[in-house]
C-alpha cells in the first residue's frame, strides 16, 4: 500500500514539476557524476546567488522525488500525509498564480538503479549539465552490471543538455574525454592539469598561528585571468574539484572570475564534507561524514597523512555500502592505505574488518586496531583516549551514521545542529 501511495505521490509531483517549467521556463543547471555531486551544486549556488534568482536542490535531492520538490520549493514531507497534500497544494498554486520564480535552477542529478536518470532525462532539458567524476568503483554500482553500466546511465543526462547548451566536464577524469555535446553548444573543461580550461595550481594547506591545519588555498586561471582561492574549515581536493566546476559554470553565465573569488571567501561547504572541527581534549576532527565511496575514502586518508601534527592522526571508518561484488577488495584496498596514512584506526560495521585485517597485514599493529559494530561504540571507545594535537578524520556511508562520532568527540556538541549532517528530527530519531 506504502508503495501504491508513494508512486501516485511521485506521479503527481512530476506532473506538477513539468508544468511549472514549462510556465516558468527557468534555466536549469544540472549536475551529475559519482563523486562530488552535492559539494559542486552548493560551490555552484554560492557563486551564482549574489547575481541572479537561484535555487538548488535541498540537502542531496536528486531522486524521483527529489528533483520534483526542488522544481516545486516544497519540502520532503517523508511520512507526514498531510505535508504531502500541502506539496501538492502549493504545486497546483505556481501551476494556476503569479509567482516570482527563480531563473536559475542548480539541480543534483544521481541514480541508484538503472533507469533513473533515462526517466529524468525523458522531461529535464537542463541548458548546462556539469559532469564531476567516475571514479573505477562509483557508490551505487551495487544495482549496475558494471561502472561503465552506471556510466551509461549518467549520460542519458548529457544527451538531454538544450541544443545551444553547455556542458562542463572534469577535465582530469579519463571517463570523461571522449564525451562531447550532442548538439552545437559549447563545453568548458575544469581540472587540475594543463589542458583545461579553468585550471588550479599550487594547492598548500592553510595553518594557523598555533601550528593547526584551518583550510586550504589555490590558484585559478582561465584565459588571462588569475586568482588565489582560499577555502576555510576544510581540507582536500574534494573541495578544490566542485570550487573549479562552479567557477566554469559562473564563467559560462558571463560572471568574472575575480568577482567570484571574492564570493568565495565568504562560503562554507556543505556540512560532512572534509569539514574541520575543533575536538575533545584540543584535538582537531576532518568530519567526512556525509557518504563514502572507494576514491572518496582513499583521497580523504590521503589528506590525513600529508596533515602536519603533533598528535596521532586516527582514521575513523565505517563501512562503504551499496558496492556489491566490489565490495570486499574495495575495503581490502582502504586498509593498505591506513596503515600509511593513520597511527590508529577505528572500524564500524562488518564490512570495514577487511580494512582493519588489511591495515594488520600492512603491518600496523594489531594494539593500533579497534574493531566496533556502530558508531556509538566507536565514539564511546574513542571518548577516553584523544589527546592535545590528534587529528581524527570520520567517514563512512549515510546509513553508518559516522556523524554520530563526531558528536560524541567534538568540542562543542552543543552545535551539532549547526555543523553535522543529518540533524533533522527525522534522522535523528532513526535507530
Amino acid at each position: 500500500m506504502k508503495l501504491f501511495l508513494k508512486k501516485i505521490i511521485v506521479t503527481l509531483l512530476e506532473w506538477e514539476a513539468r508544468l511549472v517549467l514549462r510556465k516558468y521556463k527557468p534555466r536549469i543547471i544540472a549536475v551529475t557524476g559519482s563523486v562530488g555531486k552535492t559539494t559542486t551544486k552548493d560551490a555552484i549556488y554560492a557563486l551564482l546567488a549574489p547575481s541572479f534568482h537561484v535555487r538548488k536542490s535541498e540537502k542531496s535531492f536528486n531522486s524521483e522525488i527529489g528533483i520534483p520538490l526542488t522544481i516545486l520549493g516544497v519540502p520532503n514531507a517523508w511520512s507526514n500525509t498531510v505535508q504531502w497534500v500541502k506539496n501538492l497544494v502549493e504545486g497546483f498554486g505556481l501551476i494556476l498564480l503569479s509567482s516570482d520564480y527563480p531563473r536559475i535552477l542548480v539541480l543534483e542529478v544521481g541514480a541508484d538503479r538503472p533507469g533513473d536518470i533515462k526517466h529524468v532525462a525523458s522531461w529535464l532539458t537542463p541548458q548546462t549539465v556539469v559532469l564531476t567524476r567516475f571514479p573505477d568503483v562509483p557508490v551505487h554500482v551495487e544495482y549496475f552490471e558494471s561502472p561503465e553500466h552506471l556510466i551509461e546511465e549518467k549520460m542519458h543526462l548529457v544527451k538531454a543538455v538544450a541544443p545551444a547548451g553547455t556542458l562542463i566536464l572534469n577535465f582530469d577524469d579519463p571517463q570523461t574525454q571522449s564525451i562531447s555535446l550532442p548538439s552545437k553548444g559549447s563545453m568548458l573543461t575544469y581540472g587540475m592539469h594543463d589542458g583545461a580550461d579553468v585550471v588550479g595550481t599550487q594547492v598548500v594547506d592553510v595553518y594557523d598561528t598555533a601550528g593547526v591545519v584551518c583550510g586550504i588555498s589555490f590558484h585559478v586561471a582561465y584565459q588571462h585571468s588569475s586568482e588565489q582561492i582560499v577555502l576555510n574549515g576544510v581540507l582536500g581536493k574534494q573541495h578544490i574539484y566542485p570550487t573549479l566546476a562552479a567557477l566554469a559554470v559562473g564563467i559560462s553565465e558571463g560572471l568574472t572570475l575575480s568577482a567570484m573569488a571574492d564570493e568565495l571567501k565568504e562560503y562554507a561547504p556543505p556540512p560532512g564534507r572534509m569539514r574541520l572541527i575543533k575536538g575533545i581534549n584540543e584535538s582537531l576532527i576532518i568530519d567526512d561524514t556525509y557518504n563514502a565511496s572507494p576514491v572518496a575514502t582513499l583521497e580523504a586518508l590521503s589528506v590525513l597523512a600529508t596533515i602536519k601534527t603533533e598528535g596521532n592522526k586516527i582514521a575513523v571508518l565505517g563501512d562503504m555500502l551499496e558496492l556489491g561484488n566490489y565490495s570486499v577488495p574495495a575495503h581490502k584496498e582502504i586498509g593498505a592505505l591506513v596503515a600509511q596514512s593513520a597511527d590508529r584506526l577505528v572500524t564500524v560495521g562488518i564490512r570495514s574488518h577487511y580494512t582493519a585485517e588489511m591495515a594488520n597485514k600492512k603491518r600496523m599493529k594489531k594494539k593500533s586496531i579497534t574493531i566496533t559494530n556502530d558508531s556509538r561504540e566507536a565514539g564511546n571507545k574513542l571518548k577516553g583516549n584523544i589527546g592535545k594535537g590528534d587529528v581524527i578524520l570520520v567517514k563512512g556511508s549515510q546509513s553508518m551514521r559516522m556523524e554520530r562520532v563526531v558528536e560524541m568527540l567534538m568540542a562543542e556538541p552543543e552545535k551539532a545542529k549547526e555543523l553535522l549532517v543529518r540533524q533533522d528530527d527525522v534522522w535523528r530519531s532513526k535507530v
